[in-house]
C-alpha cells in the first residue's frame, strides 16, 4: 500500500520499544502502514505522498485520558470561571466582574476556586454577599467536592440553621448553626431543586470548547468519568455525545462512564444497560461507547471525607473520631458491583482514601468470586492512600490503577489542608504509583480535569519527579514512588487504551493500527527529568487527520480580525 502521509526526519516512540527510534512513519486510509527507516519505507512513497518534515520532533501515540470531565469542564469555562484566580481577593473580583457583565442571569454559577485561598479551605458567604447581595451565587471548588454560596443562594434553597447535614455531606456552620458559606459532598445536592438547569445547547457548546483544548494537548481519546442519567430539564450528556458524533463534531474517541446514583439503588442498572446498548447499536465501539459505570466510594482528604483506616487529626495533631465518609456500606457495594460485572460492564471507582480502596477491592473480589473471570476492565482512580497489604491485590484481581499523577507533589493544598491532618508517615504512602507498578499493577492515567490541568506532559513531569513543574520544593515521598518516563507515558497511551477496550486499534504506533498520534516539539527522552514539562504538543492526529496544528493556531491568533465591508 502506498503512503498518503509520511512523517520523516524525526523520532518515533512506538510504545513497543525501550525508547524512541530514529524512524519514519507512513499512513494510508487513516491507519499506520509502516514504521521504519527511509530505506525500508522507500517503496511505499509516491509523488502524491504528503511528506511531513518533523525536523527532529518526536511522534508518540495519542494520549488517552482515562479520568476526565470534558462536558462539565466546558460548561464551567462558559460560566463564571475561577480557575485563573490566584488568591481569595482575585476570586471575589472575578465573581464581581462576571455578575456585572451578566446582569440578566438569575443565578451566578461557576467553578474553579482553590481551597487553599481560604482559612481551613472554607470561604464564607459574606465574601460573596459583599459583591453580589441581590441574587444567588453558587460556585463549585476546584476538586468539585464542595461549593461556596452566598446568603441569597442558601435562602433560595431553604437552607438554614435548622437544616440537618444530609447523609454523605456536611455544611460548614457559624456558632448558632447558620450555614457559613461552604458545603461539602452530599450537601451540594441541597441546591439542586432551585439552581437553574443546564440547557442542552450549553452542554453541547461546552463539549466543543473542551475538545478544542484537549486536542491541543495531544489527547485523542478519553473516558468521561461522570455521565449521569439526567434529572428534570438538565441536558443529557450522553445525548450530547451521540449528537456530536452523528454530526461529525466529535473528533476524539470517547468512553462515556455512566454515573451510579447512590440514592437510586439497584433499579438504575436496567436504565444504565439500556443506555449502553443504545450507544452500541448506533456507533462503532472505538468512536463512542458507554460500557463503564462510575462508582463514587468516598470523598476527598482535604475536607476529611476520604474514607481512611486511620482517623483524621485535628488542628493540634490530636486524634478525632472521623475516618471520612463511605458513600456505601461495604456489603451494599459488593452487591451492586457484582451485578454491574454480571451485566458485562466495567466499574470505574473513585477511591481516594485507603479504606475506600479496600472496600473497592473487596467488592471486586466478591464480583470475581460470583461471576468468574471476564474481560470487564475494572479500575480504581485517584489512590491517594493505599495500604501496603492492598497493593498486591490489584494484580490478583486484575484491577487497574488509574493514576492522576499531577497531584503527587507538594503544593499549598497538600501541605496545609491534607498532610497535617493524616497519621504520621502518610507522606511516604501518598500516591504510591511506584509501589503499585513494582507489584505488577496495570497503570492507566488521567487528569481529572477540570480539577487540575488536562495537560498530560505536566502530569508526566510530576510522575517522574514528584515535584510540580517549576517548583523547588522537596519531592513527595520516597524515590521508590517515582515512575520512569516510559512507565507514565505508556500509562497515558497504551494503558488507557486498554482500559477503554481500544488496545487493538490504538495506544501504540504499529502497522495496522489507527493513526492516532501526537507530535512533541522535542524528544522528551533526551530531556533532563526536571525539564519534561517544557515540551509541548505541536500536532495532534486522529485517524490520519490532523485535528490540531500549533503553528496554524498561533498564526491565526496573530492575524488581525477582519473588518466586514
Amino acid at each position: 500500500m502506498h503512503a498518503e502521509i509520511l512523517f520523516e526526519n524525526g523520532w518515533v516512540y512506538t510504545g513497543n520499544d525501550a525508547g524512541p527510534l530514529r524512524a519514519n512513519l507512513a499512513i494510508a486510509e487513516g491507519r499506520i502502514i509502516a514504521v521504519g527507516t527511509p530505506d525500508e519505507l522507500h517503496g511505499s512513497i509516491t509523488p502524491e505522498t504528503r511528506r511531513m518534515d518533523l525536523q527532529g520532533q518526536l511522534v508518540v501515540p495519542g494520549f488517552q485520558d482515562a479520568h476526565i470531565h470534558p462536558i462539565f469542564a466546558g460548561i464551567e469555562l462558559l460560566q463564571c470561571d475561577l480557575t485563573e484566580a490566584t488568591s481569595a481577593a482575585e476570586a471575589v473580583a472575578v465573581v464581581a466582574r462576571y455578575a456585572a457583565d451578566n446582569p440578566d442571569e438569575p443565578w451566578i454559577l461557576g467553578a474553579g476556586w482553590s481551597m487553599d485561598f481560604f482559612p481551613g479551605g472554607t470561604p464564607t458567604r459574606e465574601l460573596l454577599d459583599a459583591v453580589v447581595p441581590d441574587k444567588p451565587v453558587y460556585l463549585v471548588n476546584r476538586d468539585h467536592h464542595g461549593a461556596w454560596a452566598n446568603t441569597a443562594a442558601f435562602e433560595a434553597a431553604g437552607i438554614g440553621a435548622e437544616t440537618p447535614d444530609p447523609e454523605g455531606g456536611r455544611l460548614e456552620r457559624e456558632e448558632d448553626g447558620t450555614p457559613a458559606g461552604t458545603v461539602h459532598e452530599g450537601a451540594m445536592d441541597l441546591f439542586n431543586a432551585v439552581k437553574p438547569t443546564v440547557p442542552y445547547e450549553l452542554a453541547y457548546q461546552g463539549l466543543l470548547a473542551s475538545q478544542q483544548l484537549l486536542l491541543s494537548r495531544g489527547i485523542t481519546a478519553w473516558q468521561d468519568a461522570w455521565v449521569p442519567i439526567p434529572e428534570g430539564e438538565h441536558a443529557d450528556h450522553l445525548d450530547v455525545y451521540m449528537d456530536a458524533a452523528k454530526a461529525g463534531d466529535l473528533k476524539a474517541r470517547v468512553t462515556a462512564c455512566q454515573w451510579w446514583d447512590r440514592t437510586a439503588g439497584m433499579a438504575q442498572l436496567e436504565a444504565i444497560t439500556q443506555r449502553r446498548d443504545r450507544v452500541a447499536d448506533s456507533f462503532d465501539h472505538h468512536q463512542l461507547n458507554a460500557n463503564t459505570v462510575k462508582v463514587m466510594v468516598d470523598g476527598v482528604a482535604e475536607n476529611y471525607t476520604a474514607a481512611m483506616h486511620h482517623v483524621y487529626l485535628d488542628d493540634h495533631g490530636h486524634h478525632t473520631d472521623n475516618r471520612g465518609i463511605e458513600f456505601f456500606e461495604p456489603e451494599v457495594l459488593k452487591e451492586f458491583v457484582t451485578a454491574i460485572d454480571a451485566a458485562g460492564m466495567q466499574v470505574h471507582f473513585h477511591a481516594l482514601g485507603d479504606r475506600a480502596v479496600t472496600d473497592a477491592l473487596d467488592a471486586l473480589e466478591a464480583a470475581r468470586d460470583s461471576n468468574g473471570t471476564n474481560d470487564n476492565r475494572h479500575h480504581l482512580a485517584h489512590l491517594q492512600m493505599v495500604r501496603s497489604e492492598d497493593v498486591p491485590r490489584f494484580t490478583g484481581l486484575k484491577a487497574a490503577a488509574n493514576v492522576q499523577a499531577l497531584w503527587a507533589c507538594h503544593e499549598e493544598q497538600m501541605d496545609t489542608l491534607t498532610l497535617p491532618f493524616l497519621e504520621p508517615g502518610a507522606e511516604d504512602r501518598h500516591y504510591p504509583f511506584g509501589e503499585l507498578a513494582s507489584a505488577g499493577a496495570r497503570l492507566v492515567a488521567g487528569s481529572d480535569w477540570p480539577v487540575s490541568t488536562a495537560d498530560p506532559l505536566a502530569a508526566i513531569h510530576v510522575a517522574v519527579n514528584r515535584i510540580a513543574p517549576g517548583e523547588d520544593l522537596p519531592a513527595l515521598g520516597p524515590e521508590s514512588q517515582k515512575l520512569s518516563l516510559k512507565q507514565i507515558l505508556d500509562a497515558y497511551t497504551q494503558g488507557s487504551a486498554w482500559i477503554n477496550h481500544m488496545e487493538t486499534e490504538t495506544g501504540t504506533l504499529e502497522a495496522g493500527k489507527l493513526a492516532d498520534l501526537a507530535v512533541l516539539d522535542v524528544n522528551v527522552f533526551d530531556l533532563p527529568a526536571q525539564e519534561l514539562h517544557r515540551s509541548v504538543v505541536t500536532q495532534t492526529w486522529i485517524g490520519g487527520e490532523c485535528v490540531y496544528d500549533r503553528a496554524l493556531t498561533r498564526n491565526s491568533q496573530a492575524q488581525p480580525a477582519s473588518v466586514m465591508p
